[in-house]
């Protein structure tokens, strides 16, 4: 038979209040204690009644995320993390896939389907910063990502100058100077390809090196074939370079299967980096240096504060936070791998 909450309460020697605490993650339970319930839930492989749950609180248990393309590999990294850090809350995660379209965003926003779940996190692509008054909306919102900033919710994202500056420094480091930038969105400021370049002309900056336009590679939407399509154009402009900053991996897999197609060694005549650490750059040949946005920081943060703002409602100060970032340092600029 299925084990119920008493069951847990007689076992584990504490009342059913105890446990209905422990299972609803409420403070103030004595570690002692709630290390005692979890043994006893374990042992009779006990399952909290979901809909029994929504019921009493008037929640569905289920947060969404909407994303741009799940066929982009940082979002359906994205997303696993995100339904890994919900599955420690026991939340189930609804995913939606908005393909960067605004109409389709600002459905998001407003949609009956809202009503399957208690809060979102929300990455837009299509929406921009001068969107940031349709954020106000009537359930709790996280914003994911870099299209908007100061809007009124919360806010979870990357530092992407900083981060772009140190992939940038990373190639100046190893004695390149004719650093080549893919990606660019042409009169971008805000936004990830903006961003990006701004940390890229900051590094160059500081070494006393001047901003190049004929390095800098409009990709378009930033997937491998127009990695491969800017890599192409930028050969045959004859513009010399001896690295690459590609403003995401995707644009950094394209550009270097070009690269190798050409016969230029990677890294012997030019280095490559990337950026978002997607799992696929472990694997490539050379593997992909890139830099490590802190993606699992990011989707714990967002579970974390969405949660916290299902909790307490919408009086609390709105926040931005920003994740960690690393420089990953493969064999396409020099280090030697290592699979662990």
């Amino acid at each position: 038979m299925t084990a119920t909450l008493r069951d847990v309460a007689r076992l584990a020697g504490v009342s059913f209040k105890t446990v209905s605490n422990v299972v609803n993650d409420h403070p103030y339970v004595a570690d002692a204690t709630r290390a005692k319930v979890q043994a006893a839930i374990d042992e009779l492989g006990y399952r909290p009644n979901r809909q029994a749950r929504s019921l009493r609180s008037g929640r569905t248990g289920a947060i969404g995320l909407a994303v741009p393309e799940l066929s982009l590999a940082y979002f359906a990294e994205l997303a696993d993390e995100v339904i890994t850090a919900a599955e420690k809350r026991d939340v189930v995660v609804v995913i939606e896939q908005t393909g960067g379209d605004r109409r389709r965003e600002l459905d998001v926003l407003s949609g009956s389907r809202r009503q399957l779940t208690d809060g979102l996190l929300f990455s837009p692509l299509g929406l921009s910063n001068a969107d940031r008054g349709l954020l106000t909306v009537d359930f709790p919102l996280v914003l994911l990502g870099e299209r908007i900033f100061d809007g009124p919710v919360d806010h979870v994202t990357m530092e992407n100058v900083d981060a772009a500056r140190a992939a940038t420094d990373h190639l100046l480091a190893l004695g390149r100077r004719r650093i080549a930038a893919l990606g660019a969105h042409e009169g971008e400021v805000i936004g990830s390809a903006g961003l990006r370049l701004s940390g890229y002309r900051a590094a160059l900056e500081a070494r006393g090196l001047a901003y190049d336009e004929a390095l800098v590679v409009d990709a378009g939407p930033w997937h491998r074939f127009n990695g491969a399509e800017a890599m192409r154009a930028l050969l045959q402009r004859g513009v010399e370079f001896d690295a690459v900053f590609a403003l995401n991996d995707e644009l950094a897999l394209g550009a270097l299967r070009v690269m190798q197609e050409q016969g230029i060694r990677v890294p012997g005549d030019v280095a490559i980096i990337g950026f978002d650490d997607v799992d696929e750059g472990k694997y490539s040949l050379p593997s992909l240096s890139t830099v490590d946005p802190g993606r699992r920081e990011i989707a714990r943060l967002a579970v974390e504060v969405l949660l916290e703002r299902i909790e307490k409602g919408p009086d609390e100060p709105r926040r931005e936070l920003r994740s960690a970032f690393e420089i990953v340092e493969r064999e396409s600029t020099g280090a030697l791998q290592s699979q662990g």
